[in-house]
C-alpha cells in the first residue's frame, strides 16, 4: 500500500471512530444497558416463526453465525418445543455445540439491523428503538474493524491482526503418513468393487438445496447450505446416493453398476476420535437396474465382506432387516402412519442407546402410547438367522392382518439362502432393532459393525460403531424423473473415515512405522564432486520405471545418506565412488541387512529389479 493510500485509509478510520463514539454515547444517554435483553416468555407463534425461519438459512441473521445467534440461544435456554420444529431444533444443537468462548467470539456486526426479521428484533429486546441503536453501533463498528483490517491493524492499534491457526471444527489434516493408509485403503476398496464389475463416476459436491432436501428424514438438519450465489440456492452433498439417483435421473439411465469415492458433508457434533467429521469420504458401491430380487442386494453385501476382510479390521458383523417388516411391525403395534419414519428413527438409535431411553424418546417426545412402545420393544430386540425369520412368519399378530411384514420376511428367508450360498452365513445376522434412519430405503437394510475394540496408544476405546451401511431404495429415482419414472437401486456405503480411525489407532498401539514414499533404490556417493553421476544413474534408473531419489546437495556425507535410506523405509542404495567408477562397478546396498555386491555400471537397472522382485517373493 502506497503511503497516499494508507494516509487516506487512517482519515477514514478516524472518521469511523468518532461515529462510533458518537454511538455509544447516545445510546449511553438513552439507557445503560449495553447488551441485548431478554424477554421472560416465548410464545408457540414466537418459536413457530423462528422454524420457519431456519428452514431456508442457517442461522438467526442469514448464513454466518452471529451475536444474535448466541442471544437467541440464551433466551431460548430452558423453553421446550415440539420435535415437529426439527429446523429450529437443529439450529439450536448446532450452537449448543459450541464453547462459551466460541460463542463470546461470534462476530457482532453481523447480521445487520436491515436482515433481521423484525420478530426477532422484538424477541431480542423489551425495548426495540434500544436494539436499533445497538444494531447501529455493532454495523459502524464492524465497519470500523474491517478498516482496520485493511490497514493491518487490531482495534488498539497494537500491531498486526493475530491469526489463529486451525483447521475448521470437525476437520482434520492428514500428513504423510495418514495419507499413506489412506491410499492402501483406497486402493483395496477400489479393488473389490473392480472385482465385481463396478465403473466409476463422479458428482459435484454442492446440489440444489431442493435436489436434497426430504431425502433424509430428521437427519435433514445436518445438511450445510450455502449462501446464495447468484439466483441458485445450493446445499453441500449429505451422501452419494441421492446424487447418485440425481445422475441417474438427468441422464436417462436404467441400468448401471457403480461406485464413486468422494467427500461428503454433514452439520453434526463430530467425534473426532470415532471417526465422525463434518467432512469425510464416502465409499459407495450400486446397482441400479430392474433385477430378480434379492440377487443384487446380496452382492452389496458380499462386497462389503470382501473389502473388510481385506482391510483385517477384525471380526465383524453385518446387520440386516427390511423396510416393509419394519412398517408392518409399526403397523401390527398401532403406529399412526404418519408417525412411521419418525419412530423409525428412534428405533435406529438402539445400537447406541438403550431401549430405556428409546422408549422414552418414543413417548414422551413423539407422542406414542406407552403400550404401543412395548409391543414395539417386544420385537425390535430380537436378532437371529433363518430360523427368527421363520419363527415370525408363525407370529399371527405380525403377519396375520400385514401384508407388508409377510412380504418383508418372505423376502429376507430369500436373502439369507443367498448369503448361504455366497458364503456370509457367519457374518450375517437378522437384527430387528436395524432401522437405518434415512427416508429413502424401501426394502432391504443392512450395517456393518466392528466386534473387536482397538485400543489407542493411551489406551482408550477407539470404538466407531457402524462401519458400512446401506439397502434397497426403488422410489428415490422417480422422485427426480419428469414422469416419476422410477429405477430400481440397492446399494452400500463404505464409512472408510472410521476404517482410518481403527487402522491409525493400531498402528499408533503397536508403535507400527508407516512407510510414506515407494522410492525403491537411493541413489548415494561416498565422495564428493559426484553429483552429476548421480544424476546420470537417477536418469537411467527412472527411465527404466524404478522409483528412485538421491540427495540434492551437492556434497552429502554417506552417512546422513544412508540413514536417509533407513528413516523412509527405501530398501536399496546405489553407492557410487571413485574407483568402483573407474573400474565400471556400483555397488547395491541391501539397508538393512547392510549386505553389499557389486554390478556393472551399465546392468545397474536390470540388477535393481532383479532385487527388488526377490525381495518382494520372499515376503
Amino acid at each position: 500500500m502506497c503511503d497516499e493510500d494508507r494516509l487516506k485509509l487512517k482519515a477514514q478510520i478516524n472518521q469511523q471512530s468518532d461515529i462510533v463514539r458518537k454511538l455509544k454515547a447516545a445510546k449511553g444517554s438513552k439507557d445503560k444497558v449495553t447488551k441485548i435483553s431478554i424477554p421472560n416468555a416465548i410464545s408457540v407463534k414466537d418459536l413457530t416463526m423462528l422454524d420457519n425461519l431456519l428452514a431456508n438459512i442457517s442461522y438467526i441473521g442469514g448464513y454466518e453465525p452471529s451475536y444474535a445467534d448466541k442471544a437467541m440461544y440464551d433466551v431460548l435456554r430452558g423453553v421446550g418445543w415440539p420435535s415437529s420444529m426439527s429446523h429450529l431444533t437443529r439450529w439450536y444443537q448446532h450452537i449448543k455445540s459450541f464453547s462459551p468462548v466460541e460463542l463470546e467470539a461470534f462476530p457482532t456486526g453481523v447480521p445487520t439491523c436491515n436482515n433481521l426479521p423484525p420478530q426477532v428484533v422484538g424477541l431480542l429486546s423489551t425495548n426495540n428503538h434500544g436494539i436499533d441503536i445497538g444494531c447501529k453501533i455493532t454495523e459502524e463498528v464492524s465497519h470500523l474493524l474491517n478498516l482496520k483490517a485493511q490497514l493491518g491493524t487490531v482495534e488498539d492499534g497494537s500491531g498486526p491482526h493475530k491469526l489463529i491457526l486451525k483447521t475448521p471444527k470437525g476437520t482434520r489434516d492428514y500428513g504423510p503418513s495418514q495419507m499413506a493408509i489412506r491410499a492402501d485403503v483406497f486402493n483395496k476398496i477400489i479393488s473389490v468393487f473392480k472385482r465385481h464389475g463396478a465403473e466409476t463416476i463422479d458428482t459435484p459436491i454442492f446440489e440444489l438445496k431442493e435436489v436434497l432436501t426430504g431425502k433424509y428424514g430428521e437427519d435433514s438438519k445436518l445438511i450445510y447450505d450455502l449462501a446464495d450465489q447468484g439466483g441458485e440456492i445450493l446445499s453441500l452433498r449429505y451422501d452419494l446416493t441421492v446424487p447418485f439417483a440425481r445422475y441417474l435421473a438427468m441422464n436417462k439411465i436404467s441400468n448401471i453398476k457403480r461406485y464413486h469415492m468422494a467427500k461428503v458433508y454433514r452439520r453434526d457434533n463430530p467425534a473426532m476420535m470415532r471417526g465422525r467429521y463434518r467432512e469425510f469420504y464416502q465409499c459407495d458401491f450400486d446397482i441400479a437396474g430392474q433385477y430378480d430380487p434379492m440377487i443384487p442386494d446380496v452382492e452389496c453385501v458380499r462386497v462389503v465382506s470382501e473389502i473388510l476382510t481385506s482391510l483385517q479390521l477384525g471380526d465383524f458383523l453385518i446387520k440386516v432387516n427390511h423396510r416393509q417388516l419394519l412398517d408392518g411391525l409399526f403397523e401390527a403395534c398401532g403406529v399412526p402412519p404418519d408417525k412411521f419414519r419418525t419412530i423409525c428413527s428412534s428405533v435406529d438409535k438402539l445400537d447406541k442407546s438403550p431401549w430405556e431411553e428409546v422408549h422414552n424418546e418414543m413417548v414422551n417426545e413423539k407422542g406414542l402410547s406407552p403400550a404401543v412402545a412395548d409391543c414395539i420393544g417386544k420385537y425390535v430386540r430380537l436378532s437371529g438367522k433363518t430360523e427368527l425369520v421363520e419363527q415370525l412368519l408363525q407370529d399371527e399378530m405380525l403377519v396375520g392382518q400385514c401384508k407388508s411384514a409377510r412380504d418383508g420376511l418372505e423376502a429376507l428367508r430369500l436373502f439369507l439362502k443367498y448369503c448361504t450360498l455366497y458364503g456370509l452365513q457367519d457374518q450375517v445376522s437378522f437384527d430387528l432393532s436395524l432401522a437405518r434412519g434415512l427416508d429413502y430405503y424401501t426394502g432391504v437394510i443392512y450395517e456393518a459393525v466392528l466386534l473387536s475394540d482397538t485400543k489407542t496408544e493411551h489406551g482408550e476405546s477407539s470404538g466407531v460403531g457402524s462401519i458400512a451401511g446401506g439397502g434397497r431404495y426403488d422410489n428415490l429415482v422417480g422422485m427426480f424423473d419428469p414422469k416419476h419414472k422410477n429405477v430400481p437401486c440397492v446399494g452400500v456405503s463404505i464409512g472408510v473415515e472410521r476404517v482410518f480411525s481403527v487402522l491409525e489407532a493400531r498402528l499408533a498401539s503397536n508403535k507400527t512405522k508407516v512407510r510414506t514414499t515407494e522410492v525403491e533404490v537411493f541413489v548415494a556417493s561416498a565422495q564428493k564432486n559426484l553429483l552429476e553421476d548421480r544424476m546420470k544413474l537417477c536418469k537411467e534408473l527412472w527411465d527404466s520405471n524404478i522409483k528412485a531419489e538421491h540427495s540434492y546437495k551437492r556434497n552429502p556425507k554417506l552417512l546422513a545418506q544412508l540413514q536417509y535410506c533407513e528413516e523412509m523405509g527405501i530398501p536399496l542404495a546405489a553407492i557410487l565412488g571413485e574407483s568402483e567408477l573407474a573400474r565400471g562397478i556400483v555397488k547395491l546396498r541391501h539397508v538393512v541387512t547392510r549386505h553389499e555386491i557389486e554390478v556393472q555400471r551399465e546392468n545397474v537397472a536390470q540388477a535393481v529389479r532383479d532385487l527388488l522382485t526377490k525381495a518382494s517373493g520372499n515376503s
